[in-house]
């Protein structure tokens, strides 16, 4: 059963679906973006440096706007507890697997997060665990095994990608956690206050993870370039990114948000092809089908009886 906004109908401005658009593909080059910086940095300095740069983002946006930030001590908590799984465990698990695997590899194995979210939520009794659901379970399961045994360097804890696999795996169980846990304070404070506050209690987690590879990153042997690339996934696919979502759950509501941009890997996977040569074999690109029609299966609103 979706909320009363994914049910009625209503003009969507021209603005929403550009901005679904713009989040596609921020989010699907990000992965290559990625991919490229870490060949300068370490994978937890580096994306603890996005991250502070992202929080400044979010305390500036948050200053212009207005937003009440204010937290209720009983839910504190909460709040400290999915920010720290959300932003401190996911982005430790997700650069560190990204590391480890292709960029390819590490977009679809993500696009699993909605299964894994329905899972949690229905074991949560958030919502109900349907057939059609399961369905789409199976779907994205079968793909992100297809991926990861089509994988190009081979499947091996040594070599091949599925220690990177793996720990990317882990990241999108860990988003599913964060997902559902902070669904109950969204709908209370806010979907942009709760983000701005867990970002940057996740970051503060993400500088102690991270202070060894900060002091032992050399810093003046980074390229130009990928200062870019710190900017590029700081600045847009974290801080402008999540703003965008936030503005397209307030138009369309999670379920229609959530299944227009099912199409991240794909262009994830487009991108990590044309610009870093990650030739998908043809295993992973039915691995990709498998995945991206289990997310859209679990994710699309069923019609009202």
């Amino acid at each position: 059963m979706g909320t009363a906004r994914d049910r009625a109908p209503h003009r969507t401005p021209v603005r929403t679906p550009a901005a679904l658009v713009a989040i596609t593909l921020i989010w699907g080059a990000n992965f290559s973006v990625v991919k490229f910086a870490l060949s300068d940095c370490a994978p937890l300095a580096f994306t603890a440096v996005r991250f502070v740069l992202a929080s400044a983002v979010m305390w500036g946006v948050v200053a212009a706007t207005g937003e009440a930030v204010r937290i209720e001590r009983r839910h504190w908590g909460a709040v400290i507890g999915v920010a720290l799984v959300g932003t401190t465990v996911n982005q430790s698990l997700f650069i560190s697997g990204i590391d480890r695997t292709l960029a390819g590899n590490a977009a679809l194995i993500l696009a699993t997060g909605p299964v894994f979210t329905a899972l949690l939520a229905a074991g949560c009794r958030q919502d109900r665990l349907t057939g059609r659901i399961l369905g789409g379970v199976g779907l994205s399961v079968t793909g992100a095994g297809l991926v990861v045994l089509g994988s190009p360097r081979g499947v091996g804890l040594s070599g091949g990608t599925l220690p990177g696999d793996l720990l990317v795996l882990a990241g999108a169980m860990v988003w599913a956690s964060y997902t559902v846990g902070s669904a109950p304070l969204a709908r209370r404070y806010g979907a942009i206050p709760l983000t701005a506050v867990t970002m940057w209690i996740g970051t503060a987690g993400l500088l102690v993870v991270a202070a060894p590879a900060l002091h032992a990153q050399a810093w003046t042997a980074v390229r130009p370039a990928t200062w870019l690339a710190v900017l590029y996934s700081g600045g847009l696919s974290i801080a402008a990114a999540y703003l965008l979502w936030a503005y397209c759950l307030g138009q369309l509501g999670s379920t229609r948000t959530v299944v227009y941009t099912n199409a991240t890997p794909l262009v994830a996977l487009a991108l990590a092809w044309a610009t870093l040569g990650e030739v998908p074999s043809p295993l992973q690109l039915a691995g990709a089908i498998g995945i991206v029609a289990g997310s859209f299966v679990v994710t699309l609103q069923p019609r009202e009886e």
